[in-house]
């Protein structure tokens, strides 16, 4: 089993998902290229590169096929991952996936200098703010340590850089949408939804008149649901941005279930 994290987060996150190793599965968290544990290089990032470095992963373990479960920006890759490399995923798992909708048609552009200096100025307050929005009217005292996570480079030499990758890495998800390919995922797929999402890359910058338009995860993965041919939607009530947190048992329960072999027709 493949687990590909969000934008605010890395590999770490994925703890509670982990456990499905209880299962019988073997299990991959990376940390992508710019997150977590790993690099923060100055380049062009993609979601096409970040497959590819998936893919190296992969084969430098010796897997040749994976379940794949990928939240938020994860999801993006997720997406590009199932199409660059078909033959690799038996099952894809998309958790509240960012790029359902088209953000250059909804948020104002800004430069990437702009961006950079909204990264460089971030806190531990504004960043706990920012993933108070995940658990709408939820937030709970175990959350702060993905709050911790996340900020634990602020105080360090390398925050710069972080600042850095990650607006480059929100270049990225603004520039490089999913959403016009949904229909081309050919793999079985699970498209598991927190109803009380409203998550937008570049939310604080919306016209007024987009607000009640824009980041509705019920309409959404419901579109996804019907572009993606033969797809599973399981729609988790009373839930934000990160079912596999908040909603944890129910997510399980739904990933169980879909990765469930088939009942033999003997």
């Amino acid at each position: 089993m493949l687990l590909l994290h969000g934008k605010n987060f890395s590999g770490f996150y994925w703890e509670p998902t982990i456990e499905l190793a209880q299962q019988g599965y073997r299990v991959i968290a990376p940390d992508e290229l710019g997150f977590g544990a790993s690099s923060r290089p100055n380049i062009h990032y993609s979601f096409h590169q970040m497959a590819q470095n998936t893919k190296a992963l992969l084969d430098h373990l010796g897997i040749q096929q994976v379940d794949v479960i990928a939240h938020s920006m994860g999801g993006m890759l997720g997406v590009r991952f199932a199409l660059l490399f078909p033959e690799t995923v038996e099952k894809l798992v998309l958790e509240n996936p960012l790029g359902l909708e088209d953000y250059r048609k909804l948020v104002p552009y800004i430069p990437l200098q702009q961006q950079y200096a909204a990264e460089l100025s971030q806190t531990y307050e504004k960043m706990r703010d920012y993933q108070k929005s995940y658990y709408p009217g939820a937030w709970k005292p175990e959350y702060e340590v993905y709050v911790r996570d996340q900020a634990s480079v602020i105080s360090t030499g390398e925050y710069p850089r972080d600042a850095w990758s990650s607006a480059l890495t929100y270049q990225m998800i603004y520039e490089q949408p999913v959403v016009y390919e949904m229909a081309e995922i050919s793999r079985p797929t699970l498209l598991i939804i927190g109803q009380a999402d409203r998550t937008v890359v570049g939310k604080n910058r919306l016209p007024p008149s987009l607000e009640s338009v824009a980041g509705q995860f019920p309409e959404l993965g419901r579109k996804a649901h019907a572009a993606i041919k033969g797809s599973t939607l399981v729609e988790v009530p009373d839930c934000g941005h990160i079912p596999h947190i908040q909603k944890s048992e129910q997510f399980r329960n739904a990933v169980v279930t879909f990765f469930a072999p088939a009942p033999s027709s003997r």
